[in-house]
């Protein structure tokens, strides 16, 4: 319920509440010749940085490029552009919205990915927000084709309905998600090969530290099959992990597996980020950008959309990433 009343939410709180406190609160600390002008001052610029946010700020896109580098990419993977986008939330971007979806297609296939990658929160709340979003989505293209898996928004956690409703809810998701033409990966992998040479791209389901969350990813059952030892020239094989929640990573992904390379969403960079600081670091260790653990490593995308439309120094952004071979060193 909280979900389905956000954004109304939002705006009482931004426009209206804080005003009323921060007044308050100059009226309570500062001089009686000084308090209103002071009080006027700081509505205005909370205001202004509201509406900013919400008209200006949750339109902003940006594209970052980086490589990784690692001596597991088989050499016929050098230059193999993977290009990841996330928590699109289409459900935001309907009617006089839609053309940010258009415009972030297009941004994607402008890359002429290898292999693009969809870290979950395709949804607000339910999968008839995906109706309007078709035609736009089937549009994405990659030389080997679209992966995803699903975020806590994908799943119906927050909608008031009993268990039978909520699980039709959920495979008509899934079916949905597929006849885009993507590769919905629950708690499962596929090879991508190139001559000789293979990766593997996994897909958990989402797992979430806060027990609210859904906590249906498996690692052991997403890589049932794939050998992870050493092959004879010292190279393991490489595993492209996508799971939607960071946390996942340090709780799950590295004490039970051997993925080099990880990507996820979810964060949204707390969609506010001043002076380097965003409220998302104060809930997760990993909230935006790289973090690595040895050769191992953890990419968190920012995201595309968000439930609430507002961001504000956390444009949303769609990541290249190119593998890159590093020969192992004898």
């Amino acid at each position: 319920m909280i979900a389905r009343y956000a954004i109304p939410f939002f705006l009482i709180m931004g426009l209206v509440v804080v005003p009323l406190l921060l007044i308050l609160l100059c009226r309570w600390l500062l001089p009686k010749r000084h308090w209103r002008k002071v009080a006027i001052a700081c509505t205005l610029m909370v205001w202004a940085l509201v509406l900013y946010g919400h008209f200006v700020g949750y339109q902003e896109l940006e594209v970052h490029r980086y490589d990784f580098v690692s001596a597991d990419v088989p050499e016929a993977f050098d230059g193999y552009r993977i290009v990841q986008f996330s928590d699109a939330h289409v459900g935001t971007m309907t009617g006089s919205r839609q053309w940010l979806l258009q415009r972030d297609v297009d941004s994607i296939n402008a890359l002429k990915p290898d292999v693009i990658v969809f870290t979950g929160d395709l949804l607000n709340l339910h999968p008839e927000e995906l109706n309007e979003h078709k035609a736009i989505l089937s549009q994405l293209h990659a030389k080997d084709g679209v992966y995803s898996v699903l975020g806590n928004h994908d799943y119906p956690i927050y909608l008031d309905c009993d268990e039978a409703t909520k699980k039709d809810l959920l495979c008509q998701t899934i079916e949905y998600e597929r006849a885009l033409g993507w590769k919905l990966l629950l708690n499962e992998h596929r090879i991508v090969r190139r001559d000789s040479d293979s990766i593997v791209i996994a897909g958990m389901e989402n797992w979430g530290k806060v027990k609210r969350m859904p906590r249906k990813g498996d690692v052991k059952k997403t890589l049932a099959g794939i050998s992870q030892q050493p092959t004879t020239n010292g190279q393991q094989p490489f595993i492209l992990m996508l799971q939607h929640d960071p946390t996942a990573w340090e709780e799950k992904i590295l004490p039970e597996c051997e993925a080099q390379l990880t990507l996820s969403g979810h964060t949204h960079g707390g969609q506010f980020k001043l002076f380097g600081w965003s409220p998302a670091s104060l809930s997760y260790n990993e909230w935006n950008d790289w973090a690595y653990r040895d050769d191992r490593a953890l990419f968190v995308s920012t995201g595309l959309g968000a439930l609430i439309p507002f961001r504000l120094g956390m444009p949303g952004e769609i990541v290249q990433i190119t593998l890159k071979s590093k020969k192992v060193k004898k």
